[in-house]
């Protein structure tokens, strides 16, 4: 094409640039000024990469004082063009030389940038169409969020998450046994939550010694980045906002911070949270005439808050009463009056026998039978030989128990997949560095209290560190290290977690493992970083080449998950039972492969050998969970603490205190027992639901569609690949991409896996799925720039005669953004395949049979195509719309459709179970009613745009 001074052009390259206008030609070079960057640039005649702008009839254009003109017919005059038309502000028939054209006209629609020669590649195209398709088809999954963290598919979990993740504002009590997954749980349902639109804002409140634990589990489970808050960060937000708590979406806060500074709780309290969750909740101590100032502050935040989501393993730790105190603060209205909630239970127990009865394959007997009866509406007697009606009568059952939608407990019991656990106690001499060391420190008599006596008297290598100094290398003569370098010598083959209470003991045994013996270790403790305990984790749990032992310092019990490993050395002992859970629950966790053997070396005749024989012979503690350690220690505490300070030596104390221990362990096991509610475990577990969500979960994750797209979103935006093997990948940004950064993508790289379980083994890995914040982002990345919007292809068919054309429309019906309507209407791709005469060949020419066919045209090429085409192309782009718009009014029918059916369902349950179960809120059904009326006003505007245009022309060659 001739150039002409004043003609308006854009760049190729440089489209930020804006219009351009051509002030200078020579015989070699072009100079265009960009008037609204006030920049030149020069260009080769020849090769110029750049587009002459040109609009048609029909097209909207802006004038450089911003009135708008339709293009009705277009003009010619020494190479420069002039568009009549009529102005949309005051109606008047005018016309516009190119020349006087807005300088910040950016070709955004599709048929603007294929008429400018903007063309892109057809594989970015393609990789925008499969983008489309992918977001319609996730955005509408029931099963969105509910493993798209890195988890296991572990059944009940999925069941809690599901059922309560999908709600309108979960107020709900998570109180399953340790090691079965509350946290995991708590972060399922905050995912959904927070992917579903429902809770933007979220607070978790946790003890101190659980923040990091959270923040890890929340951050690489979950992606989900919550940020600290204490005194320094809430100073360093005032800059940004009278309220620090407003400068955050997601929070994560030490309850005890907020309990003592009085103004960052109102502070708190103040700002507005979406969704609440509260850890540990039986420290929530309550008695009606003096609650504890944790409870209180707990409670005026869920007055206020939505969603509330209480965790805690012992929900009866501080007493029922406290336990109906926490299922208050979750529905004041409902549980008022304690007395009544003791009432109400008792009648749960008929209730399970029923449910029993139902779940057995006996028949069902006259007591069963008169139980079961108001339930049973006009289901007939004889209808129960049928285990469809059994099964659908016990579901009634669940639905109506009174803290059913309330409260979700799981139980050891109740869930199978958990490992043996098998006790190896080693007896070992006490050496005579450590009695002299002992010898002499109590000769000099001891000031502490008796707690810190029997602390003291359990690590002897701190008392010889005490007289020696830190630099005493009491490793030299430790019969306990002997039997460590001994046994790990003799499992090469095995992974071993070492656990000890201080990072510096972890710090010297890991230093004489591997000078002594050259054994490969790594150590993990409070004093390092969060990259370096990932580092160390990764290289622990590495197969080939990695670390054969971890040493942990007590940190190593919290948070971590190496159940790949099956050996544990509890190189000491805590005082504290939950903690002593807490390091076999590091291994003994649902889906452990292997049964566990735990070591445990200790001192003869020290208060290690008393502590150890406590905790087998009194509590069992070794051999499975100890739901009641801590009641049992709160009331033998001081007869244990006074024989630990003592070293252990009275031995009729010893044997005393173990009988007094066995004896309070078995009651209070039998009072937990008996109050257990089998309705409850049965609704917690999800055993009666007929749907197998990790089944499903699974067939998503086999699926190779999400590798598939997601290496092709790398490739195309020029992200790099690096096949690291064992399933995993490392990507790295490049200089050479399409956008400055990839969404979730850090600088220095990612390393990624596509399989659950590869994930699972290796902290260092993210887990990318459909939800993945990487995947979500460059989906949203492709479909919010122009990537992809525009192609021309050859197809290469003899059937077809040469020069035969094609043209492919992906329109995209869309209505407001509403996370509820995504559920049954999100932006959804409808595309069209025209030939000359508008008949369209979709339904007949399937896009990945028709994209197979195609092979790509040059940049220049494509240009001259569609410049030759242009007439063709409007007339097709115009009978394309109606074609598209009945297809969208035939989608907004089925998603409306849908979305009574759901919404209705939902709503007649709701409103059915409220006149039986008084858990169901009014607000809930409020809720589910505007929300109805909400959607069917949105799908009443839903909208039809052109996305992406492909041209295509039948050639031989």
């Amino acid at each position: 094409m001739p150039f002409s001074l004043g003609q308006r052009w854009i760049s190729d390259t440089e489209t930020d640039l804006g219009l351009g206008a051509i002030v200078a030609i020579d015989v070699r070079m072009v100079t265009m000024l960009f008037p609204a960057c006030g920049e030149n640039r020069m260009y080769a005649i020849g090769d110029a990469p750049i587009t002459r702008v040109m609009f048609n009839p029909g097209d909207v254009i802006s004038s450089h004082e911003d009135w708008e003109l339709e293009v009705s017919s277009v003009s010619e005059e020494e190479g420069l063009l002039t568009y009549h038309g009529t102005r949309l502000d005051n109606g008047e028939q005018t016309s516009l030389r190119e020349t006087f054209l807005n300088h910040f006209i950016k070709l955004n629609k599709p048929q603007e940038r294929l008429f400018a020669g903007q063309i892109d590649k057809i594989g970015r195209y393609n990789l925008r169409y499969q983008a489309l398709m992918h977001q319609f088809q996730r955005r509408r999954s029931p099963l969105r969020g509910m493993a798209s963290g890195k988890v296991s598919l572990i059944p009940h979990q999925l069941h809690i998450a599901n059922e309560v993740g999908s709600r309108y504002a979960p107020r709900v009590l998570l109180a399953d046994e340790v090691g079965l997954g509350k946290t995991i749980e708590a972060g399922m349902i905050i995912q959904q939550q927070w992917l579903s639109g429902r809770a933007s804002r979220i607070v978790i409140l946790v003890p101190d010694a659980l923040i990091h634990q959270w923040l890890i589990e929340m951050m690489r489970r979950f992606n989900l980045h919550f940020a600290i808050f204490d005194e320094e960060r809430c100073v360093e937000a005032f800059a940004d906002a009278a309220n620090p708590f407003d400068t955050e979406q997601l929070v994560l806060c030490s309850l005890d911070f907020i309990t003592k500074k009085r103004k960052r709780f109102e502070q708190l309290h103040e700002s507005d949270w979406d969704l609440l969750v509260v850890d540990e909740a039986h420290h929530l101590i309550w008695d009606a005439e003096k609650p504890s100032r944790a409870y209180q502050v707990v409670e005026a935040l869920a007055e206020d808050t939505a969603g509330v989501l209480l965790l805690t393993a012992t929900p009866d730790q501080q007493g029922h009463q406290s336990h109906f105190a926490r299922l208050r603060l979750l529905d004041p209205e409902r549980f008022y009056d304690y007395e009544a909630f003791l009432a109400e239970e008792a009648e749960y127990q008929p209730l399970a026998e029923a449910a029993e009865a139902l779940l057995s394959d006996a028949p069902i007997n006259e007591a069963a039978m008169a139980r079961l009866a108001p339930f049973m509406d006009d289901m007939d007697d004889s209808a129960l030989s049928d285990p469809g009606a059994r099964q659908q009568l016990l579901a009634q059952l669940l639905d109506r128990h009174g803290t059913g939608r309330l409260l979700f407990r799981n139980t050891r019991q109740a869930i199978k997949g958990f490992p043996a656990r098998v006790l190896h106690l080693h007896p070992l001499a006490l050496s005579s560095q450590y009695k002299t060391a002992i010898k002499v420190a109590a000769m000099m008599g001891s000031r502490e209290d008796v707690t810190e006596q029997a602390r003291q008297a359990l690590a002897p290598e701190e008392i010889y560190r005490q007289f020696e100094g830190d630099d005493s290398s009491w490793t030299q003569f430790d019969s306990r290290f002997e039997w460590l370098l001994e046994y790990t010598k003799n499992r090469r083959n095995d992974k071993i977690l070492v656990i000890t209470a201080k990072a510096g003991v972890a710090l010297a045994l890991e230093e004489a493992l591997r000078t002594k013996e050259g054994i490969r270790g790594t150590v993990f403790h409070e004093e390092m970083s969060l990259l370096e305990r990932d580092k160390a984790a990764a290289y622990f749990a590495q197969q080939e080449g990695g670390a054969q032992v971890m040493i942990c310092s007590e940190i190593g019990s919290e948070g971590r998950n190496f159940q790949f490993a099956h050996q544990l050395v509890l190189f000491d002992l805590p005082l504290n039972p939950d903690l002593l859970e807490q390091r076999i629950g590091r291994l003994d966790r649902i889906g452990q492969q292997h049964d566990i053997d735990i070591h445990v070396p200790y001192l003869e005749d020290t208060a290690q050998a008393a502590l150890t024989q406590w905790y087998y012979q009194g509590m069992d503690a070794f051999s499975k969970p100890n739901a009641v350690g801590h009641p049992v220690y709160q009331q033998v505490s001081e007869s244990l603490l006074a024989l630990l300070a003592d070293h252990g030596q009275d031995k009729d104390a010893l044997a005393q205190l173990i009988a007094d221990t066995r004896t309070l362990a078995t009651e209070l096991n039998s009072q937990m027992e008996q109050g257990r509610d089998r309705l409850l475990e049965l609704n917690s577990s999800g055993v009666i639901h007929k749907r197998d969500l990790a089944g499903e979960l699974a067939e998503v994750d086999e699926d190779p569609t999400l590798a598939i797209f997601s290496i092709k979103m790398f490739d195309e935006v020029g992200v790099n690949q690096d096949d690291r093997g064992e399933n995993a990948i490392v990507l790295r940004p490049t200089e050479h991409m399409l956008i400055p950064s990839f969404p979730g993508l850090p600088e220095d790289g990612a390393s990624i896996t596509f399989d659950r379980e590869t994930a699972l083994s290796r902290d260092d890995l993210q887990l990318l799925t459909w939800d993945h914040p990487m995947i979500r982002g460059g989906i949203d990345l492709v479909l919010g720039s122009e990537i992809g919007t525009t192609s021309v292809a050859i197809l290469k068919n003899k059937a077809l005669p040469v020069g035969t054309q094609f043209l492919e429309l992906i329109f995209v019906a869309e209505s407001a953004q509403h996370a509820q309507l995504y559920r049954f209407l999100p932006p959804a791709p409808i595309r069209l395949l025209l030939d000359k005469n508008g008949n369209d060949l979709a339904e007949k020419v399937t896009f990945e049979s028709f994209d197979r066919q195609l092979s790509p045209v040059n940049r220049h090429l494509a240009s001259k195509l569609v410049s030759a085409s242009q007439a063709i192309i409007h007339q097709l782009l115009q009978q394309a719309t109606p074609l598209a718009e009945q297809q969208m009014h035939v989608l907004v029918e089925q998603a409306r459709s849908q979305m009574h059916q759901s919404i209705g369902q939902e709503l007649a349950r709701l409103q059915q179970l409220a006149k039986v179960n008084p858990n169901v809120r009014e607000s809930e059904i409020t809720h589910v009613q505007e929300l109805q009326d909400e959607l069917n006003g949105l799908l009443n505007n839903t909208r039809l745009k052109l996305d992406a245009i492909r041209y295509i022309v039948v050639s031989h060659q």
